[in-house]
């Protein structure tokens, strides 16, 4: 019969006193998860920022960007008050885009799963769990600038509007030249605004201001059930999170290509189906 006896002792996932930058007892592949994350959040924030400076290749026909959308100001057809208004100053360059993105970029620069993964994967803070980090003292978020993650709950209330107009928009996606239609367009931006329903309602703000306010939420019941709802949809946040990260960036780059006569547009109109670059 074997022993134990000349076996090592498994060593703990810990840290030791002191450790380097990246010190660590794992032997899986904890790097993986951070450089992904780095990976995917660095490639949509370098699109999104020339995406929103264009100015220009953002509306196709019935179809505008999320990233453009509510368009305020405009030169499109999609403008609710017109052109750059004269007191614009003239020195700053002017985007639609400049003008509502800060506020979905702010909600999820504060939403409590991106900032797990970008203190990881940018901040190595830490690089995983575990794992020897470069900096020795711990802050939290008590002092500035970290301490404005608490404005979390306020571009929450803001999203949603924003989420309303997206809505809007993929409604009006699907009337062509005053008749509805389908079109892969009024799909794209259809589904877009699903994932970002489930991931701004499955938000942990969101559901401690419909039911975490109570000490026992079980006796207000239709709050109850809110919270049960939004509690299933939390449940997947993070999955949310990336699902609709990926899907407006593909609506932008899908009506993008349309205006610049690259995809070729199929849609369908009762007894009618059309064609066009």
């Amino acid at each position: 019969m074997g022993t134990t006896a000349n076996r090592e002792p498994a060593t703990p996932d810990v840290l030791w006193a002191n450790g380097r930058f990246g010190q660590t007892s794992r032997r899986d592949r904890w790097w993986l998860s951070p450089l992904l994350v780095f990976l995917g959040l660095g490639t949509f924030l370098v699109y999104a920022n020339w995406a929103a400076w264009q100015n220009q290749h953002y509306t196709f026909g019935p179809y505008i960007s999320p990233f453009y959308s509510p368009e305020i100001f405009g030169d499109s057809p999609h403008a609710w008050f017109g052109p750059k208004p004269t007191w614009y100053p003239s020195f700053l360059p002017f985007s639609p885009a400049l003008l509502i993105l800060w506020i979905p970029g702010l909600f999820r620069l504060t939403c409590y799963y991106y900032r797990g993964a970008y203190y990881k994967s940018f901040w190595a803070d830490p690089p995983a769990c575990a794992v020897g980090e470069p900096r020795k003292s711990y802050l939290g978020e008590r002092t500035f600038p970290l301490v404005l993650q608490n404005f979390h709950r306020y571009f929450l209330r803001l999203s949603y509007l924003v989420w309303g107009f997206l809505v809007y928009d993929a409604w009006k996606s699907f009337w062509f030249q005053g008749r509805f239609g389908l079109g892969i367009g009024s799909l794209v931006l259809t589904v877009n605004v699903v994932l970002l329903g489930g991931y701004v309602f499955g938000c942990h703000a969101f559901r401690h201001l419909v039911g975490g306010v109570f000490d026992r939420v079980s006796e207000h019941p239709i709050r109850y059930q809110l919270y049960n709802c939004v509690t299933c949809l939390n449940g997947n946040h993070k999955k949310w999170a990336w699902a609709s990260l990926c899907s407006v960036g593909f609506a932008d780059i899908y009506v993008r290509l349309c205006s610049m006569g690259i995809w070729l547009i199929f849609y369908t109109l009762p007894n009618k189906v059309a064609a066009t670059c």
